[in-house]
């Protein structure tokens, strides 16, 4: 397992950065992944995760990779929905704000159950929906701030392709995601986390 998701990050990691689109929208969209990378490496030991929660991970830096390659509002398979279901704009975006808050709800989930931070499941799945979105918002400040210093980039690291109500549509895919998570897989991450961590 340990293995399979090393080389999968790595590969399309390598793929992603090979003739980007565009070299700084690249590095500040795969930059997350980057970082997420990092702390996986330095926490592998000390603190392992739930086999759910890494895959969760590598899904998520997979989308910011392609991402990051084409450029959010050039990804081809939704080009190509975009033309074939006659959408106004392409939406891969959108799958990337989903996973903001899908993929941080376990993340949250995890480090409250395991730390003991707060006791019923009502008031952790409250917080965790309550830090996906205020780590959505402040990912749209990080844009902001970006585009404000950025030229050329801030057109393509946005992605808003015109649509005046795109960043609150990126919270709210957030908040979506988040709640689908908590919905969708408790069970599952329950039975991993009762089982115990295994770092193999």
């Amino acid at each position: 397992m340990k293995w399979l998701w090393i080389a999968l990050y790595g590969c399309v990691l390598v793929w992603s950065g090979v003739n980007p689109k565009d070299q700084v929208t690249w590095f500040l969209e795969v930059f997350p992944a980057l970082v997420g990378g990092v702390v996986i490496l330095l926490t592998y030991r000390t603190f392992p995760l739930t086999s759910l929660t890494y895959g969760l991970i590598l899904v998520h830096c997979l989308i910011l990779m392609v991402g990051a390659h084409y450029t959010y509002a050039e990804v081809p398979l939704f080009t190509w929905l975009q033309e074939a279901l006659h959408m106004d704009r392409n939406n891969y975006d959108k799958v990337g704000h989903l996973a903001q808050g899908f993929v941080p709800a376990i993340i949250a989930r995890e480090l409250l159950i395991r730390k003991n931070v707060v006791n019923g499941s009502a008031w952790q799945n409250f917080f965790i929906i309550c830090f996906c979105l205020a780590f959505s918002a402040f990912y749209e400040l990080i844009e902001w701030w970006v585009a404000l210093i950025s030229d050329s980039g801030a057109e393509a690291f946005l992605g808003t392709q015109g649509y005046v109500w795109d960043t609150q549509s990126d919270m709210a895919m957030a908040l979506l995601g988040s709640i689908a998570a908590l919905s969708l897989l408790h069970r599952v991450h329950d039975r991993q986390l009762n089982a115990g961590i295994t770092t193999g």
